[in-house]
């Protein structure tokens, strides 16, 4: 059964057109517009289950820009905790993606949900760079339960529209990675130039003084 909705992710992801309207069916008009933003700009899915490589997910998405392993979950309850088998998943996920400079991330599928029935976390890491670095402040990290364990609560991840939406748009207007990464550009450069534009105030000030 979990293949079932991998394959459905997958389609998503690849920008599949009829996997994309199958997934949207039932989805508003805004998630719609979002969700067909892949069919413009695709991932390469590979399907890493069963390969042996721990910490590699269940599917790996590669594109020019951005890349990330993504560990599937289908549940019909909200919440996710992990032991055992799955809290080794997570693990591996969380020691590849600092080992590497990568983002792991999880994908749960809510059953007998209408709409987006997807949601997004990424696995908490310290190596990120870039691009990927920029998208993990827009993405929720696995909550914690009280003893700091990581676990899912589908109420509290990123719809996959969007997620789609942001990785997939190019547009200033919206807060898209693109736009995100330039603004963080800009805010840093305009703190390095903070002493500068604060040290030309103050001599204009001191000459008007002085003229006065």
């Amino acid at each position: 059964m979990t293949s079932q909705y991998e394959r459905e992710l997958r389609h998503v992801l690849a920008g599949i057109p009829a996997g994309v309207e199958a997934v949207i069916r039932s989805c508003s008009v805004e998630e719609k517009e979002k969700m067909r933003l892949v069919l413009k700009r695709p991932f390469l899915v590979v399907r890493a289950a069963g390969s042996g490589i721990e910490g590699s997910g269940d599917l790996l998405a590669l594109r020019g820009d951005i890349s990330f392993p993504i560990e599937v979950k289908t549940t019909k309850g909200k919440k996710i905790y992990l032991s055992g088998r799955t809290l080794d998943q997570y693990n591996a996920l969380a020691y590849e993606g600092e080992r590497c400079g990568l983002m792991p991330l999880y994908a749960h599928r809510l059953k007998g949900t209408r709409g987006d029935s997807w949601r997004i976390f990424r696995v908490e890491t310290s190596t990120l760079e870039g691009r990927l670095r920029v998208l993990a402040r827009r993405i929720p990290a696995l909550p914690r339960t009280r003893k700091g364990r990581a676990f899912i609560d589908w109420d509290q991840g990123m719809p996959l529209n969007e997620f789609i939406h942001i990785v997939c748009q190019h547009n200033e207007n919206s807060p898209t990675l693109d736009y995100i990464q330039k603004r963080s550009v800009i805010e840093k450069n305009d703190t390095k130039d903070a002493p500068i534009k604060a040290s030309i105030l103050d001599e204009l000030q001191r000459r008007r003084t002085i003229l006065r």
